[in-house]
């Protein structure tokens, strides 16, 4: 074959290749780069070194969080050279997503969302080749893996950092029913929802956890997928191994399917309002109003359910319009046998109470 042909070839196969285990992907599980090994430049007799943390670093929505970088030469060159550092965003592939910020010596510069939220971390006599990255009031999207940079003249070394949040996935159907949402829809709900669409690796941790959803919800790398525990017959069969089951990636405007939404740890407090003869929604709305919150939303529910203990076995409204509540504790009268939040849907009629969130 010619040249390019056989380019061509080896170039399209290596397109179609995934890892495949049981009929369903581990997509990024798989494939983590801790076995990389360390690559060095030498110069002037040294070589530039630069090591960040290797386990990764968990924080919380609202948080402020440090990711640990540091860079040496091996040997020593002595006082402190002139050099930039540069810490980037990246997507699961290890490809570049976004600029956070570049410094050289005291003077940063900060990008896009992550203006006036990242700053470098001041060395202090102990470590005078500090490179570590402080971000503030971290928020939802920040999740994810960072690249520390050292750039010395023509030198240039870096390592990653995994920044993980302590959250919770849950499925999220809106009021019309099942899979009617596109990938766009699917992410406008869960930010309605006080969440984002989560991520391959935060819906393995949900699953790992207990999570078994036989619906398919997009994800924010645009696949669509769904967790099984207990293999059975309408969600892929009974043969198939418990797991994370994959549709890939669907048509993000043209396939409609649910959503799965993550939410992290709140800055307030979900709480809840009652009355005698229960409340419409518009009076429940107004009933948070007056005590100087807001009618808390879904992912606000979940977060209060998984990271403060709420239980409450009577249903409230919440800002979609749906009835639900949280049970940690589950007894006679408050639904299935296992903790969870429950759902009554979204009634157009009815009287309940309300779940409050006011910001602390």
């Amino acid at each position: 074959l010619p040249l390019l042909l056989k380019a061509t070839l080896l170039h399209l196969a290596s397109g179609f290749y995934r890892p495949f285990y049981n009929g369903f992907y581990y997509n990024h599980i798989m494939n983590d780069n801790g076995d990389e090994q360390e690559k060095v430049d030498y110069f002037s007799g040294s070589k530039l070194v630069v090591e960040a943390s290797k386990d990764p670093v968990y924080s919380y929505n609202g948080a402020n969080v440090t990711l640990p970088c540091h860079y040496r030469y091996e040997p020593d060159l002595g006082p402190k050279r002139k050099i930039r550092i540069k810490w980037s965003k990246l997507r699961d592939d290890y490809t570049k997503e976004q600029d956070v910020m570049v410094a050289i010596g005291k003077t940063y510069v900060a990008f896009g969302d992550f203006k006036g939220r990242a700053h470098m971390r001041q060395a202090g006599e102990a470590s005078r080749h500090e490179a570590s990255l402080v971000i503030s009031d971290v928020r939802l999207k920040d999740d994810g893996k960072y690249r520390c940079e050292v750039i010395d003249g023509l030198e240039d070394e870096s390592d990653v950092v995994d920044l993980r949040l302590q959250g919770i996935v849950f499925p999220y159907q809106p009021p019309r029913g099942q899979y009617r949402l596109n990938f766009h829809e699917a992410e406008q709900v869960c930010q309605d929802q006080g969440a984002i669409l989560a991520n391959f690796n935060q819906l393995f941790q949900a699953w790992s956890e207990g999570l078994d959803w036989c619906n398919a919800g997009w994800l924010a790398d645009g696949t669509v997928q769904y967790p099984i525990r207990l293999p059975r017959k309408p969600c892929g069969g009974v043969h198939l191994a418990p797991g994370i089951r994959s549709y890939g990636p669907r048509h993000r405007h043209l396939h409609r399917f649910d959503a799965f939404c993550f939410s992290s740890a709140l800055k307030g407090e979900v709480f809840y309002l009652d009355r005698l003869a229960g409340m419409t929604l518009e009076e429940a709305k107004q009933s948070c109003q007056d005590a100087g919150a807001e009618i808390a939303r879904v992912g606000q529910l979940y977060s209060a359910w998984k990271f403060v203990g709420l239980d409450r076995c009577n249903a409230g409204w919440l800002a979609d319009g749906s009835v639900r509540y949280p049970i940690v504790t589950p007894r006679a009268n408050c639904g299935p046998a296992e903790p969870g939040v429950r759902s009554f849907g979204f009634p157009s009629k009815g009287r309940f109470g309300v779940f409050c969130y006011r910001e602390r």
